[in-house]
């Protein structure tokens, strides 16, 4: 009986400096647990939409420290953030959201198509020099979740 008694003493042990151990992993790695999301846009009457998504994602997670956003736009969407043509809103959310951290891919097959360089974008943008298709699948085989709104 008094083996018995120490085997379940051992097992008992164990098992608390087990879970105390994973408790402790838990809370140590949940910072790069970060969720990374990547929206996709192409088409131009969801613009507003897609950006009012992105915005309302930062301010319901509590702050864009608490999320990685990547937004991928090619097709027709792009001409609305031509710096020329931009309207003021849209023109400050996308600079929000470059100071926020949020990656803005313009697809790089769209500025050709449209004849537009990167420097007569929103400031902030980066050129996904593949495609923007291409990015996507980058950014997905990196476990971003994607979301096309």
């Amino acid at each position: 009986m008094n083996r018995r008694n120490m085997l379940w003493s051992a097992v008992s042990a164990f098992g608390a400096a087990f879970g105390a151990s994973r408790a402790r992993a838990a809370t140590d790695t949940a910072p790069s647990n970060k969720l990374k999301v990547v929206y996709h846009l192409s088409e131009a009457e969801k613009v507003n939409f897609v950006l009012g998504n992105i915005q309302n994602h930062i301010d319901g997670v509590g702050g864009p420290e608490h999320v990685t956003i990547a937004l991928v736009i090619h097709g027709p969407a792009l001409k609305a953030l031509h710096s020329a043509q931009a309207n003021p809103d849209i023109s400050k959310r996308v600079g929000d959201f470059s100071k926020d951290g949020v990656e803005l891919a313009a697809c790089s097959n769209t500025m050709k198509a449209q004849n537009v360089t990167l420097s007569e974008l929103l400031a902030g943008f980066v050129s996904a020099d593949k495609g923007g298709v291409v990015r996507l699948a980058e950014l997905q085989s990196q476990g971003y979740l994607y979301l096309r709104p």
